[in-house]
């Protein structure tokens, strides 16, 4: 597995509710902030208060391996009430995109959550650059912990239904 084949992590989980109530919790920025063990907070930026596209947010995550960061993010497609999805921006392009999609299904929804790496440098790429022949392992477990910390968020978000 290699950074630069853009390597994708994704996980679902059907809810009990209604699209729009399940769509109003997954376009919370601060939804993982949460539930996540790594993203301790989320705010808007340049005036936004939505998701809508070109709008900007900033996330702020902690990682006892890799210290502490902020992203600048830019929500770059929504379909209401079915997809958002959102670039994290580095100085040298899209670092990773995420994305939020609801589906409709008997009984609730489908609610998914997914992110691709790349294709731009991330703080990942420092670690592969420094054990290049350890690139597969690197990004293997790095996507592990995406996986993990997703179905975190979407265990909180049937947990909401389940009261």
């Amino acid at each position: 597995m290699r950074y630069r084949d853009c390597p994708t992590v994704e996980v679902t989980e059907r809810v009990s509710c209604s699209p729009a109530d399940a769509w109003a919790l997954v376009i919370d920025i601060t939804l993982p902030s949460r539930f996540s063990s790594e993203t301790e907070a989320a705010e808007w930026t340049d005036g936004a208060d939505r998701v809508e596209v070109g709008a900007r947010f900033r996330g702020r995550n902690r990682h006892p391996a890799l210290g502490q960061w902020e992203t600048e993010c830019e929500v770059v497609e929504v379909e209401a009430q079915r997809r958002w999805v959102w670039a994290v921006r580095g100085p040298d392009g899209v670092g990773a995109t995420w994305g939020f999609e609801v589906d409709p299904a008997r009984d609730g929804v489908i609610v998914r959550q997914w992110a691709r790496m790349g294709p731009g440098p991330s703080g990942l790429s420092v670690a592969i650059a420094a054990t290049p022949d350890k690139e597969a392992r690197i990004v293997a477990g790095r996507l592990s912990e995406w996986e993990k910390n997703m179905r975190a968020n979407l265990a909180g978000i049937k947990a909401h239904f389940d009261q």
